[in-house]
């Protein structure tokens, strides 16, 4: 991360503090749309919301390079008692446009109306970081300085916070990006590789004469043939999510795109599937007379943080003093703690209790906002209480 000045603000005091109800909150955040790379009405709202409760948000300059209509927003609370500098984070960016999406609230419980996700992944994570600060300051509860970070493009390969411009002083983090329940502390993610293949084979006539054509999509089809999809292990996933190719029934296909990804949190594992991936492809392609074009990238590296670290120490600790039991869990998916932890900034993931996330069927209880709200409160005192 590029070291650049942040500015500081002044928290309202308990006398002008304004009350945020988390239902509310999370439902307003949820009507705007902003798939990644479209961030800015998420960005607009939140810079309006924190200047209403007497904060100054910084927007980095990332743009530029992520692509996005804005870039990263970085707040700093200053503590009113020692204590470690804590990391909070949550991303802007949806897996999906929810343009026109108007949020259900049904029995307790608040869906999207079912033709797109709602997006509690990440807003409700924004959401309940904006009403835990306010209760801290209503309630002149004692916290240590607090660093705040709504990145852009996490669901896209965490580009909002690879390229944050901004220099952080906490001491660890939390980033509030799990569909576990909260209470679920996320000590251990996976890395990841990318993999796209293109297979170049050759057009012809599939009903005069196929024998002179090679094609692209059957050499595709046997690579796909010999892999294990799906759930391999405990540590290991792999998923062909991509396919395509052809222009016509009647031709043969002269090109196939395969887009697939590898994750563990086993660097051995990850290795072993990514060859085999390469290895089925490169023996297709080569059986059929194809010419293969390959592109990996590795989007994030694996984390693993000890249940000795401060991060879980007080987190068990805070969830504990609220009568909720903590767990440490792991996660197949990757999130922006990933990028920090690659950088030192130790990160656990926490639980913000969504249901089906990334389909139109997703959905949060009220009572997880609100159970999210009181846990937030609680590590942000807690931390205070011990010397790290």
């Amino acid at each position: 991360m590029r070291l650049r000045p942040m500015m500081l603000f002044k928290v309202p005091g308990k006398e002008e503090s304004m009350k945020i109800d988390i239902v509310e909150e999370f439902m307003a955040l949820a009507k705007l749309n902003s798939p990644s790379r479209r961030e800015a009405p998420v960005a607009a709202y939140l810079i309006a919301r924190l200047r209403e409760l007497g904060m100054e948000p910084l927007v980095d300059d990332s743009a530029p390079l992520t692509g996005s209509d804005t870039g990263n927003i970085v707040v700093r609370v200053p503590g009113n008692t020692a204590g470690p500098v804590i990391l909070l984070g949550a991303h802007m960016d949806t897996v999906g446009p929810t343009e026109g999406m108007t949020p259900v609230l049904r029995d307790g419980v608040i869906y999207s109306n079912g033709e797109t996700v709602l997006g509690a992944d990440d807003k409700a994570g924004i959401a309940v970081i904006l009403a835990a600060l306010v209760e801290l300051q209503a309630e002149n509860a004692p916290h240590s300085d607090i660093e705040i970070v709504f990145s852009v493009q996490e669901e896209v390969g965490l580009f909002g916070a690879k390229h944050l411009n901004a220099h952080l002083n906490a001491a660890f983090g939390y980033i509030l990006d799990s569909s576990e329940d909260v209470g679920s502390i996320i000590n251990q993610a996976p890395s990841k590789v990318d993999l796209d293949f293109v297979l170049d084979g050759k057009a012809a006539h599939a009903g005069v004469c196929p024998e002179t054509g090679i094609n692209a999509i059957v050499a595709a089809a046997s690579a796909i043939a010999r892999l294990r999809d799906g759930r391999i292990d405990a540590q290991t996933t792999l998923n062909v999510g991509v396919i395509s190719g052809g222009k016509a029934r009647n031709i043969v296909p002269d090109r196939a795109e395969v887009a697939i990804e590898v994750r563990s949190t086993d660097k051995e594992k990850l290795e072993r599937e990514v060859q085999a991936v390469l290895t089925a492809f490169d023996e297709a392609a080569a059986a059929a007379g194809a010419r293969l074009t390959v592109l990996q990238e590795a989007p994030f590296e694996a984390f693993m943080i000890q249940d000795t670290h401060p991060a879980v120490t007080n987190a068990f600790r805070a969830a504990r003093s609220i009568g909720i039991m903590p767990r440490l869990k792991p996660t197949g998916g990757g999130m922006d703690a990933n990028v920090f932890n690659s950088r030192g900034l130790p990160c656990v993931g926490l639980g913000l209790g969504i249901a089906d996330t990334h389909s139109p069927q997703e959905h949060i209880a009220v009572a997880q906002l609100r159970e999210g709200v009181i846990f937030l409160k609680a590590l942000l005192t807690e931390a205070t209480t011990k010397s790290y």
